[in-house]
């Protein structure tokens, strides 16, 4: 490994990090758990239906902003 990959490996780590403690993951989790609630669904005999359609990434922060507003906990802003 060359100097240069291992700077980039090492910045895609400090990246990532970041974007766990700040948050900014959460749609992918979201997205994430989504699929693994539909894919569950499909083993139970049901027709795999989520319980609720996949929210686009836009009504996801809209929806995250919402439920904040009307229940406050301790945050920096």
């Amino acid at each position: 490994m060359t100097l240069l990959a291992g700077v980039r490996k090492g910045a895609r780590g400090v990246v990532w990090y970041l974007k766990g403690i700040l948050g900014e993951d959460a749609y992918e989790k979201y997205v994430a758990h989504h699929a693994a609630l539909h894919a569950a669904g499909a083993d139970d005999g049901t027709d795999g239906a989520a319980p609720h359609p996949l929210m686009t990434e836009r009504e996801f922060w809209r929806d995250q902003t919402d439920r904040q507003d009307a229940n406050p906990q301790g945050r920096c802003c």
